[in-house]
């Protein structure tokens, strides 16, 4: 009587739960795959079966190609960057050093504040002629740049950002977990004569993996939904040179109120992430957990 007193206790505070998850996760997927197989209403014209033609102009899309390859460079550059960073940040700071808490404090700073609020703080420091990366090749004998607004550079600068953003926010992650570690094991390779890359390679990386796991599937999850400084720094320009997946389809369903296209390019952008998700599992299932 008590255990099955104990099981309706437990589902009645996993109900509330349960329901927001499918309310606002799950059926709005369902709603997105079903819509992408129809076409757009317009006005009084209602929405009829279109099969996989919407799939059809994705595959003979430019621009979605264009946009797919900058994500993929993007993610690329941002992912192992920002979680090398972190690691070394949070190396850094879980040692014994004067103003710790300080540093550890401007190493987080970035991760609150918003990200419109950090787009603006960087269009500054990109801005042609007045921005501070400007004023500052001026003094060196420089000449004048104009990051964002050149196709070669443009989602480099953005990236950039990411990177800042992000790494503190990992840094956190690593950071809690380094202290987690058994001081005894490391004290116990010292005494065995382990230098410190030693211990780090033999000791700290393999321990700090399920941590591993879980930021790299962050970050690639970030990558593809990163998308409020594109707004304020690029707007995706120039000619999509800057623009992302989620920006392409912001544009094409709220912009463009192409609903359907925009629903088939979520479905794509879904099945990227699930199949992402799926392989960083795999990837480092052995690596994770032990046998």
């Amino acid at each position: 009587m008590l255990r099955t007193r104990g099981w309706i206790e437990a589902w009645l505070l996993l109900v509330p739960g349960f329901v927001f998850l499918i309310a606002f996760t799950h059926v709005p997927a369902l709603v997105t795959i079903w819509n992408s197989f129809f076409t757009t209403p317009r006005g009084r014209r209602p929405a009829r079966w279109a099969g996989l033609e919407n799939y059809e102009t994705l595959l003979s899309d430019p621009t979605f190609w264009k946009v797919l390859k900058n994500n993929a460079l993007y993610a690329a550059g941002t992912i192992p960057l920002s979680i090398g960073i972190a690691l070394v940040m949070a190396l850094w700071v879980n040692r014994q050093l004067a103003g710790r808490g300080l540093v550890r404090m401007a190493y987080f700073t970035p991760t609150v504040l918003p990200m419109i609020a950090v787009a603006n703080i960087w269009m500054f420091f990109y801005t042609p002629g007045f921005g501070l990366i400007d004023q500052i090749g001026a003094a060196l004998g420089l000449g004048q740049t104009n990051i964002l607004g050149s196709a070669d550079t443009a989602l480099w600068g953005v990236m950039v950002v990411t990177i800042w953003k992000e790494a503190g926010f990992f840094m956190i992650f690593y950071l809690a977990a380094l202290q987690t570690i058994p001081p005894s094991l490391v004290e116990a390779a010292r005494i065995e004569g382990a230098g410190g890359w030693t211990i780090f390679r033999r000791i700290t990386l393999p321990l700090l993996m399920p941590t591993t796991l879980f930021v790299s599937i962050n970050a690639v999850v970030n990558s593809f939904r990163m998308v409020d400084h594109i707004f304020i720094l690029t707007g995706g320009g120039p000619d999509n040179a800057s623009s992302l997946l989620l920006f392409y389809i912001y544009e094409v369903a709220f912009r463009f109120w192409d609903t359907a296209y925009g629903a088939t390019l979520t479905v794509v952008l879904l099945a990227f992430l699930m199949i992402l998700a799926i392989g960083q599992f795999v990837l480092f299932d052995r690596r994770v957990h032990y046998r």
